[in-house]
């Protein structure tokens, strides 16, 4: 059967999907927005990925700002792991997202996203699998657009690019719209990477 990933920082959505057979929780607050969720996790013992975002939903693109983007993502997941464990989830249930798009900054010659799809491995030092969402980002349209963003529905090659990427650098889990494109792209990058 397909596994059934259910998008929430809310517990009682959480809480409803895991009662009616979701196969795990994708908190894009990484347990910062209602603790409750991690007593439901390690309950039902269930993954979870732990994502990084700057701020909020309202305010994380509001001038978000960092030093070293990479560094700064890697210390705030390490500290969501182990926060995770605190509260009884088992660390092979924990997935770390480092939240493409997500309060990162984006044009006028900045550009994180890159900087971490560049740099993923990294992220591998925390030891947890790493699921990316880089599917129809706003970078991809900036980035991909020659002189004005390119829309949503424009971004096929650019997103599958981003994968790709992705990919070769780490990303265990990927998280796409267009699946039969990006099946067809990971059969390709599977048989180069493992040489079978």
């Amino acid at each position: 059967s397909i596994p059934i990933s259910i998008d929430t920082y809310k517990y009682e959505v959480a809480k409803k999907a895991l009662e009616t057979g979701a196969d795990m929780i994708n908190d894009i607050s990484a347990l910062r927005n209602d603790e409750k969720i991690a007593d439901l996790v390690s309950n039902y013992d269930v993954p979870i990925c732990l994502m990084h975002m700057k701020g909020t939903p309202r305010d994380m693109q509001k001038n978000p700002f960092y030093k070293d983007v990479v560094m700064e993502i890697k210390s705030f997941l390490n500290e969501r792991i182990n926060y995770a464990i605190s509260k009884g989830i088992k660390k092979n249930n924990i997935i770390i997202d480092p939240g493409i798009g997500f309060g990162k900054r984006t044009g006028a010659g900045v550009e994180d996203n890159c900087e971490i799809l560049r740099r993923l491995k990294e992220f591998k030092e925390l030891g947890q699998p790493i699921l990316i969402g880089v599917s129809r980002k706003t970078f991809i349209g900036n980035i991909c657009g020659e002189e004005k963003q390119l829309p949503v529905d424009q971004r096929l090659e650019g997103s599958l690019a981003a994968m790709c990427i992705a990919v070769m650098n780490g990303a265990d889990i990927v998280r796409m719209h267009d699946v039969l494109e990006s099946k067809r792209c990971l059969r390709l990058i599977d048989k180069v990477i493992k040489k079978a």
